[in-house]
């Protein structure tokens, strides 16, 4: 199947009778006609559902369609994108274990990196997403499990280098992580670049109505946790579950079940059945979405980058973008719906034009249908220093505009009588 019927018909294929649209199953239990079978669900021995805190019928079907758009081999709802984030690197490292980090990356994570498991005893070393070789293999400890990242940051916009990390990070035996929430599958394919285990914050453009929390890692099958020598915890018995060894019992799949038999089982992260739904039901319509997301930010960067009240755009279409060579090949579609850019003036004059756009609203989200705005270095970057907002590309002038699907005529108008105020 072609992307945009994957989005509408994968993971769900009723049978005879059964309802055409994927039904949500609002159950923690199920009822088992032996008690062998359950006893084969435990040892994960066969498969199925037995409790919502690890599977559920409406969950697995969304996580089968979200592996189909991304090519993956299995993925994994949760709770929330930070939840997800913080699996895919509890699956792979533990106290005493060391992880890099692009420094471009949302400041929820950098928080949830740098000071939570950081606490956990999981240390991370910060790199520029622009890090040359050189740079990202001197950070290298014998005790790194893994190099982590986001495909398009938020909100600096820079566009990671996914062949060149990815290359680097499998030289040494490293699988590279990345956050593939502003892309989505539709406008980028991480697992075709190198990458070998993708989270998303599902919560954005996948429910693409601000209307479910949630999250998902996604698994590409194709990192040789064997062949690695750094991954024990696949190679070696796991005694939670008898002995069992996951790279010889699920072979490809041994990271997304390891991910779900160990931490789903231990931290109960998982997404509600209803969430799941409803986040079904807006991938449905992503491709649509994301085109239209697109154009209109295209067209709003640009009249931006002509208005004199600018400082600065950054946004990977414009042609004069840093990062509009890295766009160009692995965000051949389109650079995504969210801009950056700085305001003349003072952080009082940036607050002052969001204070008056009408139609645009303030809100401490991103990635939706809505146009809405915001201000990093007050709201959702607030924890950080001044030091950690410079390495992540933002200044306290900048504004992140998330451009919705509305019509862009209605959106640069709002923006315009803003501007006069100022």
């Amino acid at each position: 199947m072609k992307f945009e019927t994957k989005c509408v018909q994968a993971g769900w294929e009723p049978k005879n009778g059964e309802p055409r649209v994927l039904p949500i199953c609002q159950s923690t239990t199920f009822k088992f006609d032996s008690s062998q079978h359950v006893a084969d669900l435990f040892d994960l021995k066969v498969g199925g559902h037995f409790y919502t805190r690890l599977s559920n019928p409406t969950l697995d079907a969304v996580e089968q369609r979200i592996a189909a758009l991304e090519g993956g081999v299995g993925a994994m709802l949760t709770s929330a994108g930070q939840a997800a984030s913080m699996m895919a690197i509890l699956n792979v490292a533990h106290s005493g274990d060391h992880i890099i980090s692009s420094s471009a990356i949302y400041g929820g994570t950098v928080n949830l990196f740098g000071v939570t498991l950081e606490k956990l005893g999981v240390s991370f070393t910060w790199l520029s997403p622009d890090a040359t070789n050189a740079e990202i293999e001197a950070a290298i400890r014998p005790n790194t499990k893994a190099i982590f990242g986001e495909t398009l940051a938020n909100p600096a916009l820079a566009v990671l280098d996914l062949e060149r990390w990815a290359a680097v990070a499998h030289r040494n035996g490293l699988p590279l992580i990345v956050d593939n929430t502003f892309p989505t599958p539709y406008l980028c394919r991480p697992f075709e670049h190198g990458v070998d285990i993708v989270v998303h914050a599902t919560t954005k453009y996948l429910d693409g109505h601000a209307m479910s929390l949630g999250g998902v890692i996604v698994d590409s099958g194709n990192f040789d946790w064997a062949a690695s020598g750094r991954f024990p915890e696949f190679t070696q018995p796991d005694p939670s579950y008898h002995g069992l060894v996951y790279v010889e019992t699920f072979g490809r799949a041994a990271y997304i079940v390891k991910a779900r038999a160990q931490l789903m089982r231990d931290l109960g992260a998982q997404a509600a059945p209803m969430n799941a739904f409803l986040l079904g039901i807006g991938i449905e319509t992503l491709p649509l979405r994301m085109e239209r997301h697109c154009s209109n930010a295209q067209t709003i960067a640009e009249w931006l980058a002509n208005h004199p009240k600018v400082e600065w755009v950054r946004y990977p279409g414009l042609k004069g973008d840093k990062y509009h060579a890295l766009a160009r090949k692995y965000l051949p579609r389109g650079a995504s719906g969210v801009i950056s850019f700085g305001v003349k003036g003072t952080r009082d004059d940036a607050m002052k034009l969001m204070d008056h756009l009408k139609l645009i609203k303030i809100v401490v989200h991103v990635a939706d249908a809505r146009t809405c705005v915001l201000h990093p270095a007050s709201m959702t970057h607030r924890q950080l220093t001044d030091e950690q907002l410079i390495k992540a590309g933002i200044s306290p002038t900048m504004v992140r505009l998330s451009v919705g699907i509305e019509h862009v005529d209605d959106l640069l108008a709002d923006l315009e009588q803003a501007f006069a105020v100022i």
